[in-house]
């Protein structure tokens, strides 16, 4: 669900910089509201799981992203769109970590390697939300109601999923936050890059293809599509790669895949070399991400209920932070020396597999 509504923002981008009168340095700016909306939110989803459970937490935040989407498509200024955000991005940052809390449980019952399966469903989400919200654009429909029949979409997973969400209450921490210290810091700064990766595809995938390759705004949000379906197809047998390479190889290799990806989109002259870019960052990012995660449940230097809101508020900062950065660089530069930095930062994760092999 969230995966969903963060796709179906993507191709929504380009329609909301132009009604709102954005450069690509204000747009930047009020992009920052999506990440701040979920670092803000997320210090809370881990007390707040322990206190009401999971379920209530996560059909709370279901009902927020439902009623803030199409606000997204009619904010007529900046400060309009900037408070959408905010509560858009608390609602999928709560959701986020209830459901890494709950995903860290059933792994560790069963004893399996199961969190790229249950990230892989986020991914599902993605290329759904991302390629309807195309075609519904494409075929002439207005981007607000694109964003409701996203929203009706969202309903109906809502009602079908929400009996089954797990209702027992988590463990207490012992407190609202903590900084994360140690090996969770490490893996918080992990999270931190990827996410940020993740980040310029969902707010400046469209915005590159537009503007750097003199592709339709209508059609622009084909790259993530394109980087969705390449998340979800190597997420959806990303649990048997970790267990043939293991984790620390996973990351070594994912991270220099992503990497290249990076450099094939920022150099690759024509669209469908572009598109070769976004997969390559799709297949590259897939696995870092859950790897992380059950990372955070082995280790014992933190509560899982402190540590994984710790490291999804560090890696969101990456969201926070990306498109600011991203669009300060391409404006004083450009934005194909904004991918450009993306990449040098994911070089750094391919050094994290030697401090964590400790755990």
């Amino acid at each position: 669900m969230p995966g969903f509504a963060m796709a179906a923002w993507a191709p929504i981008v380009p329609f909301a910089k132009a009604r709102a009168g954005l450069d690509e340095a204000s747009l930047g700016l009020v992009l920052l509201c999506l990440g701040l909306g979920s670092l803000l939110a997320m210090p809370l989803a881990g007390v707040l799981c322990a206190r009401r459970g999971c379920r209530q937490v996560m059909l709370g935040a279901s009902v927020l992203m439902c009623l803030s989407l199409p606000l997204l498509a009619l904010a007529p200024g900046a400060l309009a769109l900037g408070a959408v955000l905010l509560a858009f991005g608390a609602a999928v940052g709560v959701m986020d970590c209830a459901m890494n809390i709950q995903a860290v449980v059933v792994e560790r019952e069963s004893g399996r390697t199961l969190m790229s399966g249950f990230h892989a469903f986020y991914s599902v989400g993605g290329f759904a939300g991302a390629g309807a919200l195309t075609l519904l654009l494409s075929l002439g429909l207005s981007p607000w109601l694109a964003c409701l029949a996203a929203v009706a979409v969202l309903l109906g997973l809502l009602g079908a999923a929400a009996g089954h969400w797990r209702r027992e209450r988590a463990a207490p921490g012992g407190a609202v936050f903590a900084w994360p210290h140690g090996i969770v810091l490490l893996i918080g700064a992990a999270c931190f890059v990827v996410f940020l990766a993740e980040g310029a595809m969902l707010d400046w995938g469209a915005v590159f293809l537009a503007q750097e390759r003199a592709v339709e705004p209508e059609r622009a949000g084909s790259g993530y599509v394109v980087f969705s379906l390449a998340m979800t197809a190597c997420r959806l047998v990303g649990d048997r790669v970790v267990d043939a390479l293991g984790r620390m190889r996973a990351v070594l290799g994912g991270s220099l895949l992503a990497c290249a990806g990076f450099l094939v989109l920022a150099w690759a002259p024509w669209p469908a070399g572009s598109l070769l870019g976004f997969a390559l960052v799709g297949m590259g990012c897939s696995n870092i991400v859950p790897v992380m995660f059950s990372l955070a449940g082995a280790q014992r230097a933190m509560p899982e209920t402190l540590a994984i809101p710790a490291i999804s508020t560090l890696g969101y900062a990456g969201i926070l932070a990306g498109p600011a950065l991203i669009g300060f660089i391409a404006h004083a530069s450009s934005l194909v020396a904004a991918l450009l930095w993306v990449a040098a930062a994911l070089l750094a994760v391919a050094a994290t597999p030697c401090w964590l092999r400790r755990i």
